[in-house]
């Protein structure tokens, strides 16, 4: 029996980022206000951590609300519409449903019905994840334009008695277009992880303890001293992966936009490095706070809004975080 031969989708050979927004939440949370429960001052927080302030929504915003605010930011500043979109990808660990999807009901909201729609879970990595996959589907054929959302409700997550991660953590999302590009936009993504340390950032308990023994609404925790040593001195080698993959060198990159969890994780892997001083870096960490997810596409906008670089600019991304999860890519701002 001679069988037929599959066709195969094809697409374009390269792929950019079209356009991005970010929302923060509404409230400026200043360090004065958690310290009492930590028994802790603004002085160790800033230390600690370089935070100053962070975002928290409001109680009567959820996650798809700062993903759909996002999702619009992004999709004006590509000058496309819902109707344009193929596929929505959403990265969050702080949506609270099992299913649907949380990206079936942004798609909907935002006119992109029936595009494919699907959630992953990566936590701070998560939305250097979905940008790998964005390239895949626009680069396959199997999508012409994919969105790309990280978004977070960490304040969900947190205890105010948490002396390891709780005053960290702040709420916003971010989004991007991916779409066919002329040149090269986005360059090959360095991935991977290490489930044998994931217990450094960890949630307290499942959701079943929370049902069957009464243990409460869980929360997130880390080890502090494991996480700054691992993210130091083994992401920054993932970086330097990928400026190789995509043929870089330091002194090419224009902005360093790294996962925002911490001032002083971001100041030692420039050093790792060798970034020249001429490169711009993602601080948003200082007044949004760490916002998993949707870290790195906020510090993105930030630095783009306020005219830190230019469009067009080489920015080299790194997310990472509980898993422990990583990922890495070169990319041209939009």
């Amino acid at each position: 029996m001679t069988r037929p031969t599959l066709t195969q989708s094809t697409g374009p050979a390269h792929t950019r980022i079209l356009g991005l927004g970010g929302v923060r939440g509404e409230r400026v949370v200043p360090n004065d206000e958690l310290v009492g429960p930590i028994d802790s001052s603004d002085e160790w927080i800033r230390q600690r951590t370089g935070i100053v302030t962070r975002r928290r929504a409001e109680a009567g915003t959820d996650v798809l609300d700062l993903a759909e605010g996002a999702a619009r930011a992004a999709l004006e500043n590509a000058g496309l519409t819902g109707a344009d979109i193929d596929a929505v990808i959403l990265s969050t660990v702080t949506y609270f449903h099992q299913t649907p999807a949380g990206a079936a009901i942004v798609a909907d909201r935002i006119g992109a019905t029936p595009a494919a729609a699907y959630d992953i879970s990566a936590a701070c990595a998560g939305y250097c994840y979905g940008i790998g996959q964005a390239d895949a589907l626009v680069r396959a054929g199997t999508a012409r334009n994919v969105l790309v959302i990280g978004a977070e409700k960490m304040s969900e997550f947190v205890d105010p008695t948490d002396r390891t991660i709780s005053f960290l953590l702040g709420d916003g999302a971010g989004a991007v277009v991916v779409g066919a590009s002329d040149t090269p936009g986005i360059g090959p993504t360095i991935w991977g992880s290490d489930g044998g340390q994931a217990q450094a950032i960890r949630q307290t308990h499942s959701w079943l303890a929370t049902r069957d023994e009464g243990a409460g609404w869980p929360t997130l925790r880390q080890e502090g001293q494991s996480v700054f040593k691992w993210a130091v001195w083994q992401m920054a080698p993932v970086a330097q992966k990928a400026m190789d993959a995509a043929g870089i060198a330091p002194e090419d990159i224009e902005a360093f936009i790294p996962h925002q969890a911490n001032m002083r994780i971001i100041d030692q892997m420039i050093k790792q490095l060798k970034l020249p001083d001429s490169v711009v870096v993602g601080r948003d960490i200082a007044d949004t706070g760490n916002t998993s997810a949707a870290s790195i596409p906020l510090a993105a906008e930030r630095l783009l809004r306020e005219g830190q670089v230019p469009s067009g600019a080489l920015a080299l991304q790194i997310g990472f975080g509980a898993g422990l999860v990583y990922a890495a890519q070169v990319v041209v701002l939009p």
